[in-house]
Parts: C-alpha cells; sequence; structure tokens
C-alpha cells in the first residue's frame, strides 16, 4: 500500500525544465561536451523543488534534475487568494530576488527562470524583481531562499506565543 501511495503523490507532481545548459571540458584529443539541466517540480498546492542534473545526454540529465529536485522539495505557506504571506528578498550567490505579495487578478509577475518555480508552487498573484546578477542558475536559487523564508502569520503567532488577533491588533481585551 505504501508504494501505490507514493505513486500518487509522484504523479500529482508537476515538472519543468528551466534551462538547459552546455559545458565543455577541453581536453588532449579535444572538447568534451557535457549537458546541466535545472528542473522545478511542485503539485500546485504550495509543495515545490529545484534540482539540477549533469550528464552527457539530455533525457539523463533532466531525470536526474527530477530526482534532485523531487529530494530537495519544501512547503510554501500560502493565502486564499493564492498569494504570499509577506514580501520576502532571496539571496543566493550574486542573485537577489525581491517577492511580494499580490492582490487577486494579479497573476504571476516574474521573468525568467523564476516563473515555473511560482507556477509549480501554487503562487497565482505575485509580484517579483530580479537584483544583480542574470544568471540563471542565482536567480532561481535566490527566489528558492526567499520562498524558504516565508512563514504563515499562525507560524509566527506561535513563535512570538500569542494569537493571530492579538498580532494584528484586532482583539481588544483590557
Amino acid at each position: 500500500m505504501p508504494r501505490t501511495k507514493q505513486r500518487r503523490e509522484a504523479s500529482e507532481l508537476q515538472e519543468r525544465v528551466v534551462f538547459i545548459h552546455r559545458v565543455s571540458k577541453v581536453v588532449k584529443g579535444g572538447r568534451r561536451f557535457s549537458l546541466a539541466a535545472l528542473v522545478v517540480v511542485g503539485d500546485g498546492k504550495g509543495k515545490v523543488g529545484l534540482g539540477m542534473g549533469k550528464s552527457a545526454e539530455v533525457p539523463i540529465a533532466i531525470q536526474k534534475a527530477v530526482e534532485d529536485a523531487k529530494k530537495n522539495m519544501f512547503q510554501i505557506p500560502l493565502t486564499e487568494e493564492g498569494s504570499i504571506p509577506h514580501q520576502v528578498e532571496g539571496r543566493f550567490g550574486a542573485g537577489r530576488v525581491l517577492i511580494k505579495p499580490a492582490i487577486e487578478g494579479t497573476g504571476v509577475i516574474a521573468g525568467g527562470p523564476v516563473r515555473p518555480l511560482f507556477e509549480l508552487a501554487g503562487i497565482r498573484n505575485v509580484l517579483s524583481k530580479s537584483l544583480g546578477t542574470n544568471n540563471a542558475l542565482n536567480i532561481i536559487k535566490a527566489a528558492a531562499e526567499g520562498l524558504k523564508e516565508l512563514q504563515s502569520p499562525q507560524q509566527t503567532a506561535d513563535r512570538r506565543g500569542i494569537s493571530v488577533s492579538q498580532m494584528f491588533g484586532t482583539s481588544k481585551e483590557d
């Protein structure tokens, strides 16, 4: 039984190749070519992962990247509107990505490699801006680090030892 449940969860996951990069190594007889693939895997309900795979052939590199992404999945707190709970800035290497929540109907305002990460995570309304580098790997890893830092209002209230209504000042307890 546990195996069928694992297969069902795996089949619910969507995967998207963000980029495939060709790398060459100069050796005595000429150049050796290798490929590096970056893949995002997500369920569209707040669970997403990022993986990298390297091989001499494209399908094998993508398969390795998908396996790596499934190992590195993490949960993102989402609001009812399909946005994130608060603004955050992710950093990785020289890459910085600013991620802001947006109101219903805004859509995913994100460029390049960050868009598939948000879409597969199930974020429907978000604003983001890439700061610093144009390197796709550093940008998407910075966005993932920013998403890992997100906390729901309930998590923040529990950490502070108060209720959510006290945290936002809606409770009038004198």
